[in-house]
């Protein structure tokens, strides 16, 4: 069956079963995921199998698993990604909210910026977090500060939401070092330094835009800052009320956030940039600077600060873990249950028939590689595998004197386009809007348009870079 129609099945199944029949999200995308993974053919297994340069030993082991297999291995390989990161984040974002450090952290930060200025102190913030981690990592650690700044002006929350969203997702596919953007600078023979320039400029451009849909759509809605499993909004109240002596110090309350960026940003820098950096302190990033241990040990630093409140009564803790822990389990089922449904689509091989469509000329190259990137994100629900997916069907562009601009708007363009619509094939798409409790009709608003919104501005802002400043 062509993989459109199986993509389109898949719409059906999901959408329909989660907005329409109103049944739990983990019930509608597997249901999705077993219909897909039935009426994809072994042809289609067989070429997404050599796409992905399987050996014929890894071809034939596809083709013998059972579909119940397949199934449970792409959402084991989800919460091999993610499983871990969640947990330890929601145990790092209930103890700065029941410690009373988010509290802390957002007094500073209005006293920097004032409340006016909050949502453009969250975007900002969330795109320079973002050139060296992970959106997702990002976002655990923004959640908490929103939340806290939430119970001042509860009709914003879903403004500093999308601010963090709008700041954290262009970064992390525009600006080196994260994944995406190095290999499509890589691949297409653009410097570093000049991705995260050009990379920087739409990104921010983009930003913008998505933060202006945010106070344009918020004005249109009513969304209230709800309680989560981790923690209620009254709880948030009996903060706001303390004064700052009842606070922890502002070191302790940043330390939870700040050591993870440290740790994490270190270990991309001295792996990927040359730099006269000794060989152990390398292997020191190296150790630490994994997102799992940098986590843990801000989980640590976290754990204290929560311990301090109790007097280091660590009995008191069972109960905040054990809520945390709860949270995070919900978020990480679904999460991963998206993945495996994405991975079915992918078995599709709908990403080879993407790459029969793509046209061999080289007029409008930027929307074209735009068009690709997005229609291969809406497809398989990943950014970063848009990313590479698209660069790799591109790369002749990069090629001297093919382009009358230079190819990093190429890869800009690239990189905008992944932006494009996701939705509930997407990891991104449940931990947004689980952890901001919002409903999946929300999430659709607050998270998937504005991430649309940003992707055509992006591309608006890249073609008027290239035509004004061509670099060549």
């Amino acid at each position: 069956m062509n993989p459109f129609v199986l993509l389109l099945i898949g719409l059906i199944i999901v959408l329909g079963g989660i907005l329409v029949a109103k049944w739990h999200p983990i019930l509608a995308l597997l249901l999705g995921a077993v219909v897909i993974g039935a009426l994809t053919s072994d042809a289609q297994l067989q070429a997404y199998a050599l796409s992905k340069n399987f050996s014929p030993e890894q071809v034939q082991d596809l083709l013998d698993q059972s579909l119940g297999k397949r199934i449970a291995a792409a959402f084991g390989n989800t919460c091999e990604k993610i499983g871990l990161l969640i947990a330890l984040a929601s145990i790092i974002g209930k103890c700065l909210l029941d410690s009373g450090g988010a509290e802390r952290i957002v007094r500073s930060m209005l006293g920097v910026f004032g409340e006016k200025r909050a949502p453009f102190a969250f975007m900002v913030s969330s795109f320079a977090l973002a050139i060296p981690i992970f959106f997702d990592t990002v976002f655990y650690l923004m959640i908490p500060l929103a939340r806290a700044m939430g119970i001042r002006k509860a009709k914003a929350f879903p403004v500093f939401i999308m601010a963090i969203v709008a700041g954290a997702a262009m970064a992390h596919s525009l600006v080196p070092p994260t994944p995406g953007p190095l290999f499509a600078a890589s691949a297409l023979g653009v410097g570093i330094g000049i991705m995260m320039i050009i990379g920087s400029i739409v990104g921010i451009f983009a930003s913008g835009a998505g933060l202006a849909y945010a106070f344009w759509i918020n004005r249109r809605q009513d969304i209230p800052l709800r309680n989560t499993s981790a923690t209620s909004v009254e709880t948030l109240k009996n903060w706001l009320e303390k004064d700052n002596k009842q606070l922890p110090s502002p070191f302790l309350a940043h330390l939870p956030i700040v050591l993870p960026l440290l740790l994490i940003a270190g270990n991309t820098i001295t792996q990927n940039l040359e730099l006269p950096i000794p060989a152990g302190v390398r292997e020191v990033f190296r150790a630490v600077g994994d997102p799992v241990i940098a986590l843990l040990i801000s989980t640590l630093a976290a754990l204290y600060l929560l311990s301090r409140q109790f007097n280091f009564q660590l009995k008191a803790l069972k109960q905040p873990m054990e809520a945390a822990v709860s949270s995070a389990g919900i978020i990480i089922l679904i999460t991963a249950m998206g993945g495996a449904f994405g991975a079915m689509l992918q078995q599709t091989s709908i990403g080879n028939l993407l790459i029969e469509l793509s046209p061999d000329y080289q007029i409008l190259a930027l929307p074209m590689a735009w068009f690709i990137a997005a229609l291969i994100r809406t497809a398989q629900g990943s950014a970063t595998v848009a990313i590479i997916t698209a660069v790799g069907m591109l790369t002749a562009f990069g090629a001297e004197g093919v382009l009358n601009y230079h190819p990093v708007y190429l890869a800009v363009a690239i990189g905008c386009g992944s932006k494009l619509f996701p939705w509930m094939n997407d990891s991104g798409f449940w931990i947004v809007g689980r952890m901001s409790g919002f409903t999946e009709g929300e999430t659709f608003r607050n998270f998937s348009f504005l991430m649309t919104v940003m992707a055509v501005a992006g591309l608006i802002v890249t073609m008027i870079l290239a035509s004004l400043f061509p670099l060549i």
